[in-house]
């Protein structure tokens, strides 16, 4: 005679893990938007968009826990192709903190702009690309870009640096 089945195979508590963690965020997303002071916005105002990520988030863990209730489960995934036997390569880490580590460094004497342009520049050389003046053409179009991006679309102001009164 076989044993009964075990009624928690095939239940995912993982899921059910997550429906629970995406209900709260959710939760306290719209609780959290429920407390802002808007004064006198228009009609849309600042709480219309945590109001839609909160419930978003809420239902899509009742969804999740549907799903995990009627026996749904992930696929686990193929991999990639990357040999796990192999250590990680500590000399390439250590150069990209390096590269990080400069940037903190002299933000604020370089600004973003140059900083920023030395950081993507250093980053790429780091992982094998060997191409320095191209590196450091896009790493100041991005860097200039985003520093555009932030001062005049966000309103944000990063520090100019040795460039104030150029950007």
């Amino acid at each position: 005679m076989a044993p009964p089945p075990d009624e928690t195979v095939g239940i995912d508590r993982a899921q059910y893990g997550l429906a629970a963690l995406l209900a709260v965020v959710g939760a306290w997303t719209v609780y959290d938007a429920s407390t802002l002071d808007v004064g006198f916005a228009d009609p849309v105002g600042p709480r219309v968009f945590p109001y839609v990520i909160g419930t978003g988030m809420i239902v899509l863990a009742v969804l999740l826990a549907v799903a995990t209730a009627r026996g749904s489960r992930p696929e686990p995934e193929a991999g990639e192709d990357v040999d796990l036997t192999v250590s990680a390569d500590w000399l390439t880490v250590t150069k990209l903190l390096g590269v990080l580590l400069f940037t903190v460094a002299t933000m604020n004497l370089l600004g973003w702009a140059v900083s920023g342009a030395l950081l993507f520049a250093g980053a790429a050389w780091v992982l094998g690309s060997r191409t320095v003046i191209r590196d450091v053409l896009v790493g100041a179009v991005l860097a200039v870009g985003s520093w555009y991006g932030f001062y005049v679309g966000l309103g944000i102001p990063l520090t100019p640096g040795i460039l104030d009164g150029i950007l």
